[in-house]
């Protein structure tokens, strides 16, 4: 079977190597449930035998805790945990309740039982949180993957990349773990992943708060990446906003303990993202040659014909403008949404989804952002359909513009 690893061409993005993995992996019915594996961590059909590879390890045999993500691939990775009488830590769905619960197996539990507790019924029913306040010490952390790069091909490609389903809650748990002192800078990172979801992987698409890894399992064999790339320090508050501050109670938690430490807790928002003098403008790659990507259009709506700042340019932050997106499709996910957004260069900074009604609210930081957005966006379909995008009523009434 011939594997994609030619995905990490220069130029490409982690949503194209996403996207050729999970449409490679359906159409080779390599996928196993829950389907389409689009937007999961996918799991695959022979994913017991991939992680049935962990014992192997010298490093999960001396370890004593284990933190496991809760994803269908890892099922069997769970159970071994459990098998080998280790502790078993498990992340909470979307850290909605807390980081992780402990899975205590009932006394005596049987093989069968210890099977039933690494389900995703076992870890709700036989799991206790693990508190802040708790001296947890992870010996070795599993993580779910996307794509994983197995070695260095050249200067630009880097072994031990991670690229997960676009969401960073592997990431962040990670950066959590640094915080509350249950990581080390040495601790172990393996993921369990099918031999085609290893692939080249530019190491320009790394970012400082991207989870690296030191082993790969697959059905076929153990890849020991020796990935010198640094793994996150610790959370890195100016990329979390105040939604998901909202969204992650334990996240307010850490804020607030780091806070009196003395360090910088600045939140995204409360940040403008303004470039220091005679520092470049960091643009975003296109995806869409055909077009450039809003942040460009913003970029230039916003500077003088002479190339200087805009004469009417403030320090104080503008007020968030909305951008209407209707004709949505119906059973269309806002994953999708999100996900086209992304391709053309458009992420807002908060997203309103209101699938029901067939559209969404996208919000910006200013209006030359948005603007912007409009333009790059038009002509965007889903599900063959085009998408109405224009700016909400509410902004063109302060500007007296009408909707088209």
């Amino acid at each position: 079977m011939e594997v994609p690893q030619q995905l990490g061409s220069p130029g490409v993005s982690k949503w194209d190597i996403r996207h050729k993995i999970w449409d490679y992996m359906e159409a080779n019915n390599l996928a196993d449930f829950p389907r389409p594996v689009h937007h999961r961590i996918p799991n695959f059909k022979d994913a017991p035998r991939a992680s049935a590879r962990l014992p192997d390890l010298q490093e999960f045999q001396s370890a004593r805790t284990v933190k496991v993500n809760p994803d269908a691939p890892q099922k069997n990775a769970r159970f071994l945990t459990l098998e080998a009488r280790k502790a078993l830590l498990v992340p909470t769905p979307r850290l909605r309740t807390g980081l992780f619960n402990r899975i205590i197996p009932p006394p005596g539990a049987t093989k069968e039982m210890l099977r039933k507790c690494a389900t995703s019924q076992g870890v709700r029913d036989y799991s206790v949180p693990v508190g802040l306040d708790a001296k947890v010490h992870v010996d070795l952390v599993v993580v779910g993957s996307v794509a994983v790069s197995e070695k260095v091909v050249s200067h630009f490609l880097t072994a031990g990349c991670r690229i997960g389903k676009g969401e960073g809650f592997a990431d962040l748990e990670y950066a959590m773990m640094v915080s509350m002192g249950a990581v080390r800078e040495d601790t172990v990172v393996v993921t369990a992943v099918h031999d085609c979801q290893v692939v080249d992987i530019p190491e320009d698409l790394l970012g400082d708060h991207d989870l690296t890894v030191d082993y790969i399992l697959t059905p076929t064999r153990i890849i020991k990446t020796g990935c010198r790339y640094p793994k996150p320090q610790g959370i890195l508050w100016h990329k979390i906003s105040h939604e998901m501050l909202g969204k992650i109670p334990v996240l307010k938690n850490l804020r607030h303990r780091e806070k009196q430490e003395g360090k910088d807790v600045a939140l995204k928002d409360e940040q403008r993202d303004v470039p220091a003098a005679g520092k470049p403008v960091r643009v975003a790659k296109k995806s869409r040659p055909e077009s450039c990507s809003f942040q460009d259009q913003a970029s230039l709506s916003q500077a003088s014909p002479e190339g200087g700042a805009s004469p009417d340019s403030s320090p104080l932050p503008d007020a968030p403008v909305a951008v209407y997106v209707g004709s949505i499709p119906q059973g269309t996910r806002v994953g999708e949404l999100k996900d086209a957004l992304r391709q053309c260069h458009a992420t807002p900074a908060r997203l309103i989804w209101q699938g029901a009604q067939h559209r969404a609210f996208l919000n910006y930081d200013d209006k030359a952002t948005a603007d912007a957005a409009v333009v790059a966006l038009q002509g965007l379909s889903l599900h063959g359909s085009p998408l109405r995008v224009e700016l909400s009523r509410s902004q063109l009434s302060k500007t007296g513009s009408r909707p088209r």
